[in-house]
């Protein structure tokens, strides 16, 4: 029962009460709950608490330029980018199994049109200056394609270890400097890949070997012996 001075939020209902209109849809109308009003994460929606801050924008540990630190990524990088891209696309999807898609799919529409470019300006009086400007106009939207998708495995890069972009946006950094952008996406993961690689260890010890001795062994022959040795007598 409530008290006078605090009157009940609940309503009575009788026999002698009047009828209430209620109008289609007056009882489905969403309530504002402060519990669920919080934050939530981008990447999975789970919610956040109060004090989370996200985590500060690190930079790279190698710069743009700096493909002569690891030679063999920057040989790899400069005459077969394709398996390049195919090494880190693998190893920045935990979910990917095989490099051999990506490589191919890089090899056909980046060094298939570097190639097809190249034989267009090599067989420039030979071929109809009009299908020259496609075959280049063609070769022109699909390397700024290319440098999109290759951008998008960039920033998935960036997004998973909080790095920012450096030197520009990551599509046009693939779509001017993309041997470049391979090698350095090449050092950033093998660097960091190497510093978790060490897992910490437990050890644990074996219980010690419980071994009876003698006097035991012959205390409890002779307390099995007493109690064998018992006999019922008639009263």
């Amino acid at each position: 029962m409530a008290d006078g001075d605090n009157p009940s939020q609940y309503v009575k209902l009788n026999k002698n009460q009047a009828e209430v209109e209620i109008n289609p849809g007056e009882l489905n109308q969403p309530i504002e709950v402060p519990q669920l009003n919080v934050r939530k994460c981008n990447e999975c929606g789970q919610p956040l608490p109060e004090s989370f801050e996200p985590p500060a924008v690190e930079p790279w540990s190698t710069g743009i330029f700096g493909c002569t630190e690891d030679t063999e990524s920057c040989w790899t990088g400069l005459f077969c980018p394709c398996v390049l891209f195919g090494r880190n696309y693998e190893s920045l999807r935990d979910d990917y199994a095989s490099a051999t898609t990506p490589c191919v799919l890089h090899a056909i529409f980046i060094e298939g049109g570097l190639a097809v470019a190249a034989i267009t300006a090599a067989l420039h009086g030979v071929i109809d200056p009009g299908t020259s400007f496609l075959v280049c106009e063609g070769a022109l939207f699909g390397w700024w394609m290319c440098g999109i998708y290759t951008g998008v495995v960039r920033q998935m890069l960036q997004k998973k270890y909080h790095l920012k972009n450096s030197p520009c946006d990551p599509c046009l950094v693939h779509c001017c400097l993309h041997p470049c952008a391979l090698c350095q996406e090449h050092r950033e993961m093998k660097g960091r890949l190497s510093e978790n690689f060490v897992m910490p260890t437990t050890l644990v010890n074996a219980p010690p070997v419980q071994q009876m001795n003698s006097t035991q062994d012959s205390s409890s022959a002779n307390t099995h012996q007493h109690h064998t040795s018992l006999e019922m007598s008639p009263l």
